[in-house]
């Protein structure tokens, strides 16, 4: 089974987003030397998840009342 996929998650520059193994952005274990994957988030913004036409359904974290 994957593993969940953060919308938003607090540090993305720390990490590869290119496969299930999210290595640290300095030890790639997949990439044969390549460059680090970026999360959506690092290029389109907070709300990438959200797209006009909707061809994402992502389940968006409820937030609670203050």
């Amino acid at each position: 089974m994957a593993k969940k996929f953060p919308l938003n998650p607090k540090h993305p520059e720390r990490i590869c987003w290119g496969c299930d193994r999210y290595c640290p952005a300095t030890s790639l274990a997949c990439g044969n030397g390549a460059d680090r994957t970026m999360h959506p988030a690092e290029m389109l913004g907070e709300d990438w998840y959200i797209l006009e036409d909707g061809s994402i359904d992502a389940v968006v974290e409820s937030q609670k009342p203050a």
